[in-house]
């Protein structure tokens, strides 16, 4: 692969993901769908993309029902439901910031309990990075709701235990369209805990299928095809674009006010894990 493919590719990929951030505030901030209903059309529709994606591949389907697990099918559920209930009420940017923040956090945290060891200056980061949610959660005017907040954080742990569980599959693609598949099980319970006062409609829909099948189905399959041309402290490094994309999206697209609290908070969380990361990489 040429890297201008790959910085290509890596630059849709992050735009992919960013975008799911804004679709789900946009759908839900317009009141034309719930979170409960927002996250079953992202899993049925990032589950079709992406088995329309493997047929394409591979003429076959057959992968969705061997690859993948019901652990990390689990994982992606707690995320994707936990993503769309903390969005009902937070900002573009703040959830994208504490979601990343939660997804970078608990992969480090594992590693820590797996053994792995910190040089003094990513404990810095480390340290740095914490200090950045806690402060982005202080009680204040521009603070995000508690319980929001909370669920967004749930939502980035049981992403980076996903990411952690899918590490080094040989094929993440049909590896995620299983789980995708495998996921759409725990809708169920969903439905009886949060069933929707109206069936999704208009833009809510159409804003829920573009989430689950461009922005997460395509959008994985597409990074996933990035990473080739990628060193991994590279492609850890270049997630740090998201939060700040999905920022700058809110602001243009959503009127949402990109305050100094929420400024602060990016530069320590975003610049203490680019510590641990590139600090990890040069070792």
């Amino acid at each position: 692969m040429t890297v201008t493919r790959s910085l290509w590719l890596t630059a849709l990929a992050m735009v992919a993901f960013a975008a799911n951030s804004v679709l789900c505030r946009l759908a839900l901030r317009e009141g034309a769908i719930d979170a409960a209903s927002f996250t079953a059309v992202r899993l049925v529709s990032g589950a079709v993309a992406l088995g329309l994606i493997l047929l394409l591949r591979d003429r076959s389907v057959k992968a969705m029902a061997t690859q993948g697990n019901q652990g990390s099918a689990l994982a992606l559920f707690v995320y994707a439901a936990g993503f769309s209930l903390a969005y009902v009420e937070l900002a573009t940017g703040t959830g994208a910031l504490l979601l990343f923040g939660a997804v970078q956090a608990t992969m480090i945290g594992i590693g820590l309990y797996r053994g792995e060891r910190l040089a003094p200056l990513q404990w810095l980061g480390l340290m740095l990075a914490l200090a950045g949610l806690v402060a982005l959660m202080l009680p204040g005017a521009t603070a995000p709701p508690l319980a929001a907040a909370a669920l967004m954080l749930v939502a980035g742990a049981a992403w980076g235990v996903y990411s952690l569980r899918g590490k080094g599959a040989a094929d993440a693609t049909a590896v995620t369209a299983g789980n995708f598949l495998r996921a759409l099980i725990w809708l169920l319970p969903l439905a009886l805990f949060a069933w929707p006062a109206q069936w999704p409609q208009g833009a809510g829909l159409v804003y829920a299928v573009l989430s689950g099948a461009l922005a997460s189905g395509a959008g994985y399959a597409i990074w996933y095809l990035a990473l080739r041309g990628l060193a991994s402290s590279t492609a850890a490094t270049v997630q740090l674009s998201v939060p700040v994309l999905a920022a700058l999206a809110g602001v243009v697209w959503l009127d949402e006010a990109f305050t100094l609290r929420l400024l602060l908070a990016s530069a320590a969380i975003l610049g203490g894990i680019a510590l641990v990361i590139r600090r990890g990489a040069s070792r």
